[in-house]
């Protein structure tokens, strides 16, 4: 009795068109340059309690260094040859922008400084638009055929 042999799993129709369908969902200038700034803004909010010089508030330390690691491992999965798998969580990127904005109140209780709400609200609001940026890319994408 001879084996059956079939294509794998990789060569199925419906993961050839997922593949296509990320590679002109990522291969615009204008999502790389979106992957790229939600990188950065992602690095930033980890980083930016010493930046910033709000390190003496120990808690929203922390937080922001594990929101901006979180959004800047979401990011390279958006930009890597992952996106096929990764692209939906930008919802979840969404979420982290909109923790960042709110999280000086909810974290700390007490803000002591001006430059605390600004650095979490604008770094904030940038990832929220990011995050929107990239799922809107993808809509479009999944639109043309």
């Amino acid at each position: 009795m001879a084996a059956h042999t079939s294509p794998g799993i990789d060569q199925h129709p419906d993961i050839m068109a997922l593949r296509a369908h990320s590679e002109r969902a990522t291969s615009t200038p204008a999502a790389q340059a979106v992957e790229g700034l939600a990188l950065l803004a992602g690095l930033y909010l980890a980083i930016s309690p010493w930046i910033v010089g709000f390190s003496g508030l120990t808690t929203l330390t922390v937080n922001n260094l594990i929101a901006g690691l979180a959004f800047t491992v979401l990011t390279m999965g958006f930009v890597n040859s992952a996106y096929e798998r990764t692209h939906g969580m930008s919802w979840a990127a969404l979420g982290i922008g909109i923790w960042a904005i709110i999280a000086p109140w909810v974290v700390s209780g007490s803000v002591d400084t001006t430059r605390t709400i600004w650095s979490n609200c604008v770094v904030g609001g940038v990832m929220v638009l990011l995050s929107l940026a990239t799922g809107a890319m993808v809509a479009r994408a999944a639109r043309r055929p």
